[in-house]
């Protein structure tokens, strides 16, 4: 298993030694990512899907950067939308946004720094991915019944419900869950420590008190069969006493929602979805759930006032014309009600026809002499 900062060997794309192959301009692209502090996750992301391309275009005669021409990115963004994979299911424009968006910026550096001649993806449009809501949410008593399915009575069912517990109180990304470090709490103030988070940004979350006795449990008898190395400081282990890869994390929450029989699909975002919703309809500002999810955007964050749909079933209930009661009949006066009577003896005595009596020229204020 790679550890965390060591890149897995992979077959080079051409001749390392042509300055002006994929593999040397590649290099050259990473290494200027690194300069400028770019996080390894965009990092293997953007090695990722430029051999991707580049793989594509060799089979095709484009053996260089420098041989690929606008028609043949145009060709590369059909090939992927019209790409199905073994179940027949094809890429979902999100996915195609970040294949060309990261083919862009890698086309886009070797112009600028004049690796090319001119860059083919200049006049590239990227896909629009559209505004997607989250597509499940779990009640309180939900969460609580996946939460509930690991074996605590192993180090590893162990170690599984205090990371349920973990996600579900603070909302974190799985990427921060598996590099959670042990100094990362802070238990007399109930607080967690987010270390160079999405964006290598840091932020301090709070953590309640059912995921802080559950971690304390996992400290003290879980984590001690799983260490190896007893310098070893992250918190979550594998078997083998390393850091958890993200993937191995969606795999094991995957698992346990499954097995829970409540209806829904999801893994790790789930949990950060559920969290920021359901502070939400307990009233909770948007602005803190912001602070907590590590949002660098408030549009982001306004994702969850529509999928927060209790308060507005509330306010759709008591506004609705077809929800409301219908207005409850005048009562009708009874021939022994004296109001009643006094009313219909002043029209009695009135003359039939009779327009209103307007006032005379000498009632009439407009009239009178000032004074």
């Amino acid at each position: 298993m790679a550890r965390k900062g060591h890149r897995k060997t992979t077959q080079p794309l051409d001749s390392v030694t042509d300055r002006f192959g994929w593999q040397s301009l590649l290099n050259a692209h990473i290494a200027a990512l690194e300069v400028k502090n770019f996080a390894l996750a965009t990092i293997g992301q953007r090695t990722k899907y430029i051999r991707w391309f580049a793989l594509w275009c060799i089979e095709r005669g484009a053996t260089k950067p420098g041989d690929v021409v606008k028609a043949l990115v145009e060709r590369y963004q059909r090939y992927l939308y019209n790409h199905r994979d073994a179940k027949g299911k094809p890429m979902s424009f999100p996915s195609q946004h970040k294949h060309l968006s990261h083919l862009k910026s890698f086309f886009s550096w070797l112009a600028r720094h004049n690796h090319i001649l001119f860059n083919p993806a200049s006049e590239l449009e990227l896909p629009k991915i559209g505004y997607r809501l989250p597509k499940a949410i779990l009640s309180a008593a939900e969460a609580d019944k996946v939460i509930e399915q690991p074996d605590v009575n192993d180090a590893c069912g162990l170690r599984d419900r205090a990371m349920l517990e973990l996600l579900y109180s603070c909302g974190i990304r799985r990427r921060e869950l598996a590099e959670m470090k042990l100094y990362s709490f802070d238990r007399d103030r109930k607080t967690l420590m987010i270390t160079q988070g999405k964006g290598k940004k840091d932020r301090v979350v709070p953590v309640g008190q059912r995921a802080l006795d559950w971690i304390e449990r996992y400290l003290e008898e879980g984590r001690p069969k799983l260490v190896v190395d007893p310098n070893e400081q992250t918190l979550f282990l594998s078997t083998l006493g390393q850091q958890l890869e993200p993937d191995s994390l969606t795999e094991y929450v995957r698992r346990y929602v499954e097995s829970a029989e409540i209806g829904k699909k999801g893994s790790c975002h789930m949990f950060r979805h559920t969290m920021a919703t359901l502070m939400l309809e307990n009233g909770a500002d948007i602005r803190y759930i912001q602070a907590m999810l590590g949002h660098a955007d408030i549009r982001t964050t306004q994702i969850y006032t529509q999928v927060s749909i209790r308060k507005l079933q509330q306010i759709h209930k008591l506004t609705h014309p077809a929800d409301l009661p219908p207005p409850a009949p005048e009562p009708e006066a009874s021939a022994s009600d004296p109001t009643k009577e006094n009313v219909n003896d002043s029209k009695a005595n009135e003359p039939q026809g009779a327009s209103p009596r307007l006032p005379s020229d000498d009632e009439n204020p407009s009239n009178s002499d000032p004074k």
